[in-house]
């Protein structure tokens, strides 16, 4: 069993300069309940199924087991998912000794920008860099399963 250890924040400045690396992202679930989803991506040219446990109240660690598919198999998969499917470029910047990994978000959740950094226990800080806007950790509205069912074009009080 793995762990999830991540904080998610708005992006309000120019991460693009600082990013030494990006590539094309397809996702959807699978399966949507308040303990657990199942997703399915296309990162590149590879395919993974992820299972994802509820973050627990209090917490940012969530329960995450993630395995490589057959990348067509994982396409045939996205389309089980019909109109559902996020799009995003992942931009990846390394600041101090992370990485942060930011979504610049297209189709339906356009105009969203969202950097995640990944940590190693819950009290890891971490450098902040200055496009960094507010943190939205927790806030289920940011999570990319709730995008997939109320895109960010819907929201009225962006």
């Amino acid at each position: 069993m793995g762990y999830e250890i991540e904080r998610k924040f708005l992006v309000n400045g120019a991460y693009k300069p600082h990013a030494h690396h990006h590539y094309l992202m397809k996702q959807g679930y699978l399966s949507l309940s308040g303990i657990s989803v199942v997703r399915v991506r296309v990162k590149g040219e590879k395919g993974y199924i992820t299972v994802k446990g509820a973050v627990e109240e209090g917490s940012i660690t969530r329960r995450e087991w993630e395995y490589e598919v057959p990348l067509q198999d994982a396409e045939e998969m996205l389309l089980l998912c019909e109109d559902a499917v996020i799009v995003k470029t992942r931009y990846l910047v390394r600041v101090g000794k992370h990485i942060f990994e930011v979504d610049e978000f297209a189709g339906e959740n356009e105009g969203l920008l969202i950097a995640e950094v990944e940590l190693e226990n819950e009290e890891e800080s971490f450098e902040k860099p200055d496009w960094l806007g507010a943190e939205v950790t927790g806030n289920v509205r940011y999570y990319n399963s709730y995008l997939s069912i109320h895109p960010y074009r819907e929201w009225g009080d962006k």
